[in-house]
């Protein structure tokens, strides 16, 4: 059984981070493995770290950790760097988001058709695609050898970079393809029953084979929207897998969106908060509306402080064991929730649902598993670049990555109205950043049907570029 070291950036992101050590544990062929946790906030690398080692003692697994602030030392020695990072957090995201409002653009300027995720900033979270390539870099001088797991967003133009500048093995993750097992259940499928199938780029899949028992299973799915679909109402702003959106965007373009296609589709669905309640639901209108957003800030916010709040806990009652968590919290609905991912992470039958362990497993123990990942094209869906990095399930075992073949093919609709603008807009994004050409960016606003005026384009990249954290940005872009 091979020990490795695996690093994660970011690990200050708790539920997330806690999933990854809760699936190493229940995976004995990394038994041994050092997790090397780097997070630039100590006080919430402290907490993860306390409540992952309580969580390793109270199991019972044999795992070592280590705790930096420094990038180097994530990625010197190691096997596996996960990356989970979001460079300047999302009170960087807010502010940009903020400026491009002042100026007439709806949820900033970053809120392109077919990239509404947001979250997704693509043109001008600079610093996020810069820190991307200089982990790359670093892997590249100090573990050549070591596979790069890109899990921060955005996952298409990063794994894309990535893998177009820096000779290293990467792969993106995500976990949208979920959005296949919502329809499953939605329907009353018996899951081992299904075969299915998604193909396209990061949050712009789409469900090209979905068969049940043998035979088409879209009649099924056909039956259930002119059936049921009238009573659909969305349990949070993320539950739009079947929402009016989802299913105005199946009618055109023949197959169903999966995960957050549904969120980044045209603008039709994306006006005015208005607009956004009528296609994805009362009363948020959506993750991407204000009010969507807003309730997934504050969620986060609420699981940051509790995770500090169960870490001190935890150092004051040292022989306190983490299933008691529901004795303790559980005084309102954030606390009750981290109470239930608490316990779903200390079921020992029951893994995470993320991909990157059983990933690392099946490299390193030749476990042979399916998973959906982002890979560089190279022929896998016909009429997209061998260098487009795209979101397709593949076989992996010892021997690396095997891409499934698309079957039924995409349609065509799909390819040619729907992801190759959007890869352009990723073209877009990382020409502009790799050659500092500001005036790419301005192309894109000119293109944007909220721009009334070249004044208006210039004055809000001004006010981006004038942010204090933007300085590395600026001198880029404007040469000085």
């Amino acid at each position: 059984m091979p020990s490795v070291k695996i690093g994660i950036i970011g690990a200050g992101s708790a539920v997330f981070s806690l999933r990854l050590v809760s699936d190493l544990c229940k995976t004995p062929g990394l038994s041994g493995s050092t997790v090397t946790l780097m997070d630039i906030d100590e006080e919430r690398l402290d907490a993860i770290l306390t409540i992952a080692k309580k969580y390793v003692e109270e199991v019972g697994a044999d795992l070592k950790f280590e705790k930096t602030m420094n990038l180097d030392d994530v990625i010197i020695d190691a096997d596996f760097v996960i990356n989970t990072a979001m460079v300047g957090g999302h009170t960087y995201l807010e502010k940009v988001r903020q400026i491009g409002e002042k100026y007439g653009y709806y949820r900033g300027i970053d809120a392109q058709e077919f990239n509404m995720v947001s979250d997704y900033y693509t043109f001008s979270n600079y610093n996020q695609l810069k820190y991307f390539v200089d982990i790359a870099r670093k892997i590249e001088k100090l573990s050549p050898k070591a596979w790069y797991l890109q899990a921060a967003n955005p996952i298409f133009e990063g794994t894309t970079l990535v893998t177009r500048t820096v000779p290293i093995k990467a792969v993106g993750f995500c976990h949208g393809h979920y959005g296949v097992m919502e329809i499953v259940e939605k329907l009353g499928l018996e899951e081992e029953k299904v075969d299915w199938q998604v193909a396209g780029v990061n949050h712009g899949i789409w469900l090209n084979r979905f068969r049940y028992n043998g035979g088409n299973a879209y009649p099924l799915l056909d039956k259930w929207i002119e059936e049921k679909s009238k009573d659909w109402k969305p349990e949070n702003p993320f539950n739009d897998q079947l929402s009016p959106a989802a299913i105005d965007m199946y009618r055109f373009y023949g197959v169903m969106p999966i995960g957050d296609t549904v969120r980044n589709s045209s603008w039709r669905y994306h006006r005015d908060l208005e607009t956004k309640k009528k296609w994805y639901g009362e009363p948020w209108g959506g993750a991407d509306s204000e009010i969507g957003w807003k309730w997934y800030q504050d969620t986060l916010g609420k699981v940051t402080e509790i995770t500090k709040k169960v870490a001190k806990f935890i150092k004051e009652n040292p022989s306190v064991r983490l299933s008691d968590l529901g004795s303790v919290l559980g005084k309102d609905l954030s606390e009750k929730q981290f109470v239930l991912e608490v316990e779903k992470i200390l079921d020992p039958e029951r893994k995470s649902g993320e991909q990157h362990i059983p990933f690392i497993d099946a490299l390193l123990n030749d476990n042979k598993a399916r998973f959906v990942v982002n890979i560089p094209n190279k022929g896998i869906i016909h009429g997209i670049d061998d260098d487009v990095v795209v979101e397709v399930p593949a076989l992996v075992d010892k021997n690396g990555i095997h891409p499934e073949k698309i079957e039924p093919p995409l349609p065509d609709r799909v390819v040619k109205y729907y992801l190759r603008p959007r890869i352009m807009r990723m073209e877009m994004a990382l020409e502009a950043f790799l050659t500092g050409d500001i005036r790419i960016i301005k192309e894109l606003l000119y293109r944007d049907p909220r721009t009334k005026s070249d004044e208006q384009v210039e004055k809000v990249i001004e006010e981006i570029l004038a942010l204090p954290e933007n300085e590395e940005m600026r001198k880029h872009y404007l040469k000085r």
